[in-house]
Parts: C-alpha cells; sequence; structure tokens
C-alpha cells in the first residue's frame, strides 16, 4: 500500500493485532489518534468500537464474486474459509492483487465515506466492480482490513475504555470526559469530530448518558477488604444495567451496551416523569412481581418481543432499582463518594412509592464478613447472583478500575459433561478447534446440553486441537463430531426447561472449568441429573414468580421431555448479553 491515511489505519490494525500487551496495544492507539486528523480519529473509532452499521454488501454477493475473480468454485472457496475461520481473511488471500491505485492513497474518512457509503445507492454491477477494483489495488493486509470496514468484527482486543484512554492521552484530557463525549448515539462526520475535539462540553445532547463504572470479581478472601463498616454491601441483581436520563422534559433509558431502550419499557419511562429534570440515575433492570425479583428468563421473553402488547407487559413486569445518582439537578455528581450520592438517592427517590416501578435498590445492612457469607449463601433463594461491595469512599468511576467496586457472586452451578462435536475458532483462534459442544448421559445415549469456547488454556486448545484432528467420526462442514472421551466439567449461571432442545434444558452462560482428565465418558453426569436440578430451580422460580405462572414453567418441562430435537449442534444454548449488570 501507500502512505495515505487508509495505510495508516491499516498499519494500526496491524500493530493491534500483533500484541496481546494493552500497554503496547495503548501506545499504537495513541500514536494513530496524535497523527491523524480529527475526521480519521472519528471513523477509526466508530470501527473499532463496533459501531457499525448495517452491511453495505450481503456476503453471499462477497463469495461468488470472489469465487468468479479467484477462478474458483464455490465449493473451494467454502473449503478454504472453513481452513482459514475468518472470511474476510480468506477472501483477501484469494483476491489481493497489490497493483496500487488512486483508492490506496485515500484517507480512511474518504474511504469510509466515498467508497463504502457509495455502495448502499449502487446497483449489484456497480458494486461488484467497486469491491473488484478494491482487491486489485490492496495488497492482502489491505483487502483484510477493508473486508472488516465492510462489517466484519476487527477482533484486535481492543475495548471503548482503551480507546478512550489513548484518545483522552493524544488530546491532553481526561479520559472521564472523553468517554463521556463518546457515549450515546452519534455518527461519524464532521459535525461530530467537532464536538469531541471541542473545548467544551456539548451540552446540546440531553440524551447523553455518563460511562457506566463495572466492579471487578472478588476472587481472594472477603476479609482482605479491610474492616466491614468501609463497605457498602447490596444484592448483585440479574438484570440488564441501565441509566435512566431525565433531562430537558425527555425520558431516557440507556442499556450497558448504549443502546436506547426506552420504548421496550414504557412503564420505566412513566414513573421517571416524577423526577427533577437533570437527574441521572444507575440501576438495574429487573423482571419484577409483587415485591420480589422474578427470574431473568421472565424478561428475556419480553426483550426479544417486537411489539410490547399489554399481555407482554403483564407476564414480564419489571423495576428499576436505582443503586447510584450521578447527576443531579444538572450537577454532575461522580466525584462525590459513594455514601454522599447514596444519600442523595435515598432523598431523591423518597417521595416514590417503595415498591414501584422506579424503586430504591436496599443496601444489605451486617456487622462481619461471616455475617454477609451467611447472607450471600442465601442468594439462589432470592434469585440474586450475590452480593455487591462498594467502598463508602468511592467516587464514581469509569470502566472497570479494581479496588473499590466488587461483585462476590455464588458460586456457579456445575456438571461433567462430554465434549461430541468441535468447531473452528475465529481471529487468531481460526486454525484451531476451540469451540466445543457438551454432552451428558441419557440411558444408553449421549444428549447435548450446552456448547463452550473459554476456560482452557493455549496449551491445552492445541493439545485436544490435535485429538480432535485425530479422532473425527463425522464433519458437516466447519464441525466435527468426534469420538466421546474426554470430560469436562462445565459451570454456568442456571439451567431452565426448554421445548427447543430434546434434553428438556437449556444451561445459562455455560464455560469451562477444567478437563476432568481423571473421569471417563461414564462418569459424566446425566440427564436426570440436570433435570433434577431444573426442577429444583423451578421451584425456586415458582416461589418468587407466582403460583400461575409456576405451573406454566412446569408445564413447559414436561413438554420439553417429549420434544422433538430443533437444536442444531452448532448453535449457543446461551450467547452472552453484553447489557446484564
Amino acid at each position: 500500500m501507500s502512505d495515505g491515511g487508509l495505510a495508516s489505519f491499516v498499519a494500526l490494525y496491524v500493530a493491534l493485532d500483533e500484541t496481546t500487551a494493552t500497554s503496547e496495544k495503548l501506545a499504537a492507539l495513541e500514536r494513530y489518534f496524535s497523527s491523524r486528523p480529527p475526521l480519521d480519529v472519528v471513523w477509526a473509532i466508530h470501527f473499532l468500537t463496533g459501531r457499525r452499521g448495517r452491511r453495505p454488501i450481503a456476503t453471499r454477493l462477497l463469495r461468488r464474486w470472489a469465487s468468479a475473480f479467484a477462478g474458483l468454485p464455490e465449493w473451494l472457496l467454502d473449503a478454504s474459509y472453513q481452513a482459514v475461520g475468518d472470511l474476510g481473511e480468506t477472501l483477501s488471500l484469494l483476491c489481493a492483487r497489490g497493483e496500487g491505485g488512486a483508492v490506496t492513497t485515500l484517507s480512511l474518512a474518504e474511504f469510509a465515506e466515498g467508497e463504502i457509503d457509495a455502495l448502499r445507492h449502487e446497483d449489484e454491477a456497480a458494486q461488484r466492480a467497486r469491491v473488484e477494483g478494491w482487491w486489485r489495488a490492496f495488497d492482502v493486509t489491505g483487502c483484510l482490513v477493508v473486508h472488516k470496514l465492510l462489517g466484519g468484527g476487527f477482533r484486535v482486543g481492543v475495548s471503548a475504555t482503551l480507546v478512550a484512554r489513548a484518545l483522552a492521552a493524544a488530546m491532553g484530557r481526561e479520559a472521564a470526559q472523553v468517554s463521556h463525549r463518546l457515549m450515546g448515539k452519534w455518527e461519524p462526520g464532521e459535525a461530530f469530530a467537532e464536538r469531541l475535539f471541542a473545548a467544551q462540553d456539548d451540552a446540546s445532547d440531553r440524551s447523553r448518558p455518563y460511562p457506566f463504572y463495572l466492579a471487578s470479581p472478588l476472587e481472594d478472601d472477603v476479609v482482605t477488604l479491610g474492616e466491614p463498616h468501609d463497605w457498602f454491601a447490596e444484592w448483585k441483581w440479574d438484570g440488564i444495567r441501565a441509566q435512566l436520563v431525565v433531562r430537558g422534559g425527555n425520558v431516557y433509558v440507556w442499556s450497558r451496551g448504549e443502546e436506547l431502550v426506552t420504548t421496550r419499557f414504557p412503564e420505566v419511562e412513566a414513573a421517571a416523569r416524577a423526577l427533577p429534570s437533570g437527574t441521572v440515575i444507575d440501576g438495574e433492570l429487573v423482571p419484577w412481581r409483587e415485591g420480589r425479583v422474578l427470574p431473568f428468563g421472565v424478561l428475556q421473553t419480553r426483550i426479544g418481543r417486537t411489539n410490547l402488547t399489554a399481555r407482554a407487559l403483564r407476564e414480564a413486569p419489571v423495576a428499576l432499582l436505582a443503586f447510584d445518582v450521578l447527576e443531579m439537578g444538572g450537577v454532575d455528581l461522580r466525584a462525590r463518594s459513594q455514601e454522599e450520592r447514596r444519600a442523595v438517592l435515598e432523598t431523591l427517590l423518597a417521595p416514590l412509592p417503595p415498591q414501584g416501578v422506579l424503586q430504591l435498590s436496599p443496601l444489605v445492612a451486617f456487622d462481619s464478613w461471616d455475617a454477609l457469607a451467611e447472607l450471600r449463601a442465601t442468594s439462589r433463594s432470592r434469585a440474586v447472583e450475590g452480593i455487591m461491595l462498594k467502598a463508602r469512599t468511592a467516587p464514581y468511576r469509569v470502566g472497570r478500575p479494581r479496588g473499590e467496586w466488587w461483585k462476590w457472586k455464588i458460586e456457579p452451578y456445575t456438571v461433567d459433561a462430554v465434549m461430541v462435536n468441535a468447531q473452528l475458532g475465529h481471529g487468531r483462534r481460526a486454525s484451531l478447534y476451540t469451540d466445543y459442544t457438551f454432552a451428558v448421559i441419557d440411558g444408553e445415549q449421549l444428549v447435548p446440553v450446552a456448547k463452550a469456547y473459554s476456560g482452557l488454556s493455549d496449551e491445552e486448545i492445541r493439545r485436544l486441537d490435535a485429538w480432535i484432528r485425530a479422532n473425527t467420526l463425522q464433519r458437516f462442514g466447519p464441525v466435527r463430531t468426534v469420538t466421546p472421551y474426554h470430560v469436562f466439567e462445565l459451570g454456568f449461571e442456571g439451567i431452565q426447561p426448554s421445548a427447543r432442545h430434546k434434553s428438556g434444558v437449556a444451561l445459562r452462560f455455560p464455560r469451562i472449568l477444567r478437563w476432568r482428565t481423571d473421569k471417563g465418558v461414564h462418569d459424566a453426569s446425566t440427564l436426570g441429573e440436570l433435570t433434577a436440578l431444573s426442577e429444583m430451580h423451578a421451584s425456586i422460580v415458582g416461589a418468587n414468580e407466582g403460583t400461575e405462572a409456576a405451573r406454566t414453567r412446569q408445564r413447559s418441562v414436561r413438554k420439553a421431555r417429549g420434544a422433538p430435537e430443533e437444536l442444531s449442534l452448532f448453535d449457543d444454548l446461551e450467547p452472552a448479553d453484553p447489557d446484564r449488570g
């Protein structure tokens, strides 16, 4: 490539992709932000933080064009993709010619606005001609980045917090201020570039939330935190982390994933109109009925609906449990202590109904760490995930700095399961089998119950990958069915009945805890054990949901036991939700 502006972004991508060190990623980002014009910086942030819009070209068209351009049948292109594991990289290896041209001298902003955006307004023939022009002009690395710009994930281990830190260093500003400017809905362009680099904050966007403060998992003994009276304790709710913004007579509800979800929670919007303008509250959206939190699955039935009917609102009622106030009367309170902010929050919510849609998240009273541990042990019966610990002196920070906010979660459920399928990973692990399907014993057969892809070390993954290749029974595209042999201990957060799956159950957030080399297939857990756990879980659910809802859920359990197998073994049973707190 030439040394045009787009080449600088390609170089940044390479620098980020070649290291796992946060300090090196931070330095590479800071160098790029310091050397590029504001419009290029804005577009880089847009792409790196995953703010991509709808793909301008369907993947099937890219595959078809690439097959013809490279002179390969589509089946061979697909086989190449299965070997490489990344479609953008596959197309780059097959199609890049590196002949150069005017397009390679464009800046990132010019390429995004003049080339990619043009695709949205062209017919298929013009789109194909433009894409083939890129393949002729760019080398393999340049083509790879161009394919990523079209809509693929960059997968270079760069978080929004890291981007904000680097930009703040390049601008000579506070990271918290820059993070705040990057929050909310914005489109890359001159207008946003001016606001981002302005000397003063722009007060015209009244909907903009603050960056979220995230707790770190407490892995050491709780006594290492010091004196109990220096800490607030709260329940760790199982819901969706949200900020409630009330400004200028309007109400905005933002999820942690920076999605504006106001219309999905009309009862929260209505309740928030009782708050004074210039108020921002941090809390958890949870399914709630008659003073009790319901299981997260109840909320999931509502999230997926495009049409919120009266019945949907009735069957999945919600409440926003407020645990922090970030702004009051238009004044930013984040620098004040946790204790001060809690006092403001209690005064703010005092006039509202104590069990209403908008209510105060209660503190958990305790006088010793042992007493708090006993309360934490009751978490599952309360349908919560454990305890939150917050230092009384803590300000409201940005991101996940350690030391002042901790989440002390209960131990996960566990199951010993047999690996039955394996699939190639993505990004750095595209050439390794890293995504596994697990099954438990049901009579004389193995029944799939979960898919997981995290928890093993790099060395274990390489060792398992070699074994998978040598012990494949069948192939289904990128997936291999393997000899049932290896047993793994899986951890999961919950279990619920599922009419979709032949097993009758679905595990929530399964992940690998350890490779049980001391166990054989016949030592694996049974479906009966999981079903019993599901029924025990359902009894807790019933206590929280109420009699009729519990009966409905029990009917689902019975229905699931006789359900046909509709689950693809290659599907995630419970994908991670970035909005969950």
